[in-house]
């Protein structure tokens, strides 16, 4: 057995490997915006990351810019994704939030 992974430790019960961090990842302070549609059948959706925010207020500026856009999305991860190409509209709402933004990629 070269396998030598904790499974069960007598302070905290079963550990749980797959357990998504609490703190967001540390980011250089600039948001970028970039396009995809690999995967989705060719429709895009905006990703935006490097955000820095924790997941009470991800989740707050990703409902205003749902309701802003007027499309859906959802959070993955520490990213927000928003059906569409809405990069300008998107961009022009987080820089009055204060953001640094830059459109990546094409």
């Amino acid at each position: 057995m070269t396998k030598n992974r904790v499974v069960y430790s007598t302070d905290a019960g079963r550990i749980d490997p797959g357990k998504e961090s609490v703190s967001p990842p540390p980011t250089d302070g600039v948001v970028r915006i970039r396009r995809e549609s690999k995967g989705r059948g060719g429709k895009p959706v905006c990703v935006i990351s490097g955000l820095g925010l924790d997941p009470a207020a991800l989740k707050t500026l990703a409902k205003a810019l749902k309701k802003r856009c007027g499309v859906g999305g959802a959070i993955k991860g520490w990213d927000i994704l928003i059906q569409g190409d809405h990069r300008e509209l998107i961009k022009t709402e987080l820089e009055a939030r204060g953001f640094t933004v830059k459109l990546a990629g094409g």
